[in-house]
């Protein structure tokens, strides 16, 4: 029997980054969803997003589920899981972290990145008309995207959308999570070259019990090769 998965997106992204995912999950007999958070679709009023605004749609969502789903979360996606899961556990089969950011308690993504990183884009958000994040080139082409060729790069900044400040600096209480006994497992993609070596494999230690899958691909491969991704989320499954 196929599982249906629920598809959370990070920072400056929407739902159409997971398209070809679901086009190969539906392929091997599963369905899925990737919902666009708040602030992240055309017209969008990005000023009056806030941090409970992402973690009560991923709720919503979950609470429309006939049966329990897989929720995965990609980048900043992780600590929205983290912060929502609770809350729905009964409606969750399994939580899988796909290079995702899984924060200790009380702390913020912005605690986990270099200082004149955070303090660039704090003062762009401050400069902006809405509180947002513009999206930095230099930043998907040399980090997200380093190994991708610049065709597939430029195609992902054509959609990228500039990113309400209070997802980055908001502290999680990560009390409740900590004690969640859903099953879980991490997809590592290992070209991945946003954050240092080894952080993503560091900050999924904090989970506990949990499967690991490596797969090939950049912290954008859910975009550029879905294909794999999505084999690595089965593998995650027990697929």
């Amino acid at each position: 029997m196929g599982k249906h998965f629920v598809l959370i997106h990070g920072a400056w992204h929407g739902g159409w980054c997971w398209d070809g995912v679901i086009a190969e999950l539906e392929k091997a007999g599963h369905t899925a969803e990737a919902p666009t958070m708040p602030g992240h679709a055309p017209g969008d009023d990005r000023s009056k997003v806030g941090f409970d605004d992402y973690v009560q749609a991923i709720v919503d969502v979950m609470q429309r589920q006939p049966e329990p789903a897989v929720l995965v979360g990609h980048s900043s996606a992780g600590f929205l899981l983290q912060s929502a899961a609770p809350k729905v556990a009964d409606k969750i089969a399994q939580l899988v972290f796909l290079n995702a950011f899984i924060l200790p308690n009380d702390t913020c993504q912005f605690d986990l990145v270099p200082p004149e990183a955070s303090e660039g884009m704090t003062a762009a958000a401050k400069a902006s008309p809405d509180s947002s994040v513009p999206v930095v080139e230099d930043f998907v082409r040399g980090a997200l995207m380093a190994t991708e060729p610049v065709e597939q790069q430029n195609a992902l900044l054509e959609r990228l959308v500039p990113q309400p400040l209070a997802l980055f600096t908001t502290r999680i209480d990560a009390t409740a999570f900590q004690g969640l006994s859903v099953p879980k497992a991490v997809v590592f993609c290992r070209e991945d070259a946003s954050l240092p070596p080894g952080a993503f494999v560091g900050m999924a230690q904090s989970l506990g019990e949990h499967r690991f899958i490596e797969i090939e691909g950049s912290h954008e491969a859910l975009y550029t090769c879905p294909a794999v991704v999505a084999k690595g989320l089965l593998e995650a499954v027990g697929q």
